[in-house]
């Protein structure tokens, strides 16, 4: 397969980045609501022709500007799935797919229609072939769409949003069809979220986008540890801690202290497998002596900061053992009140393991 590599200037948009995907490789798009992030997707879709800039997958110039080239959306082989799954409201669900199939290699329609019947399989979905959309629930459209998206065979897979607005379990199982197939076929692909599990389980790199200027890019990991920018620090502050599988549902860190949490469905087995646990900062507890009960995680911190300035008191720890961000947690006034915190002290942080994610790394 090929890469892609991008620079695009829409000077309408204010927008002027650059960035690169290797064969095989996901990347993250992370910024602020209007700061270039769908308009880069389109500028590669072909929906967007910019001002400026070079898109080229492999071999192939897609665009180039002043040049003149601007090859047309559906020569592209790019491959582009949204929030709105955008389904042909009179086809059937194996019509959609099979568009998707002819449209992409120009094949004939019993050959489309037997591509369709297998991606339709691949996303879990073969028993809604004849279903028209309007009998579709959300998430059953949005593995559809998935399905004519790949269906085309594209060289690129752009994916703008397209877990937001689904519910927790559907998002949860269309980011492991989404995932199985992003390692696969070793396709370039980028994608555009404001989720971190998005991020942590998808995403092999990240791009920072701020005011239509790239501000931070490298490997997933190293942002997510120590970002750079103001978006993406705050985009980190949910709690996250970095080790590998142990044994049962539990989490292994550097320091060698077990987190314990619910493993998500693409975590495997391995005892050296990467990892991430996840948890809101609301979901710890603050103690000053160390607790004994039911919490099963609980950790000593040393206090760097107390926020006060959203609805609750947020207190930062010193970071952790592996540099990664100190972790979090959310207070009332009023027990921030009756505990008389400051900087500089140690207490302990207890969060539940009903409240801890596991998730596979990339």
């Amino acid at each position: 397969m090929s890469g892609v590599d991008v620079r695009a200037v829409v000077d309408a948009r204010g927008v002027d980045v650059a960035f690169s995907v290797p064969p095989g490789r996901v990347l993250a798009i992370l910024g602020p609501n209007g700061a270039g992030k769908s308009t880069a997707l389109h500028v590669v879709a072909g929906l967007v022709r910019p001002d400026a800039g070079v898109v080229r997958v492999g071999e192939r110039i897609l665009t180039e500007s002043p040049g003149g080239v601007q090859v047309d959306t559906h020569d592209r082989r790019v491959g582009l799935l949204m929030q709105d799954a955008l389904l042909f409201p009179h086809l059937s669900v194996v019509a959609n797919v099979a568009f998707g199939a002819r449209h992409g290699k120009r094949s004939s329609r019993a050959a489309s229609r037997e591509v369709a019947t297998r991606w339709l399989g691949e996303v879990g979905v073969a028993e809604l072939a004849g279903r028209t959309p309007r009998q579709l629930s959300g998430g059953q459209a949005q593995r559809v769409a998935l399905a004519r998206a790949l269906a085309a065979d594209p060289e690129v897979l752009l994916l703008d949003e397209p877990l937001s607005g689904l519910d927790v379990d559907v998002a949860a199982a269309m980011r492991t069809v989404l995932r199985r197939f992003l390692v696969r076929d070793g396709r370039s692909s980028v994608l555009v979220t404001h989720d971190l599990l998005d991020v942590v389980t998808l995403a092999d790199d990240v791009v920072v986008v701020e005011s239509g200027r790239v501000v931070e890019a490298g490997p997933t990991a190293t942002v997510l540890a120590a970002p750079r920018s103001g978006f993406g620090a705050r985009f980190a502050g949910i709690n996250l801690v970095r080790g590998r599988v142990g044994t049962g549902s539990t989490l292994v860190a550097s320091s060698g202290r077990v987190w314990h949490g619910t493993l998500d469905g693409d975590v495997g087995t391995a005892t050296d497998e990467p990892v991430v646990a996840t948890f809101h900062p609301s979901a710890v507890a603050v103690y000053r002596e160390e607790p004994h009960g039911s919490p099963r995680n609980t950790v000593e911190v040393v206090l760097a900061e107390l926020d006060g300035r959203g609805p609750a008191i947020r207190l930062r720890a010193e970071p952790q053992s592996d540099g990664s961000p100190g972790l979090s947690a959310d207070i009332t006034a009023d027990s921030a009140a009756d505990l008389r915190l400051a900087p500089g002290e140690r207490v302990y942080f207890t969060v539940k393991s009903r409240e801890v994610s596991i998730h596979r790394a990339r």
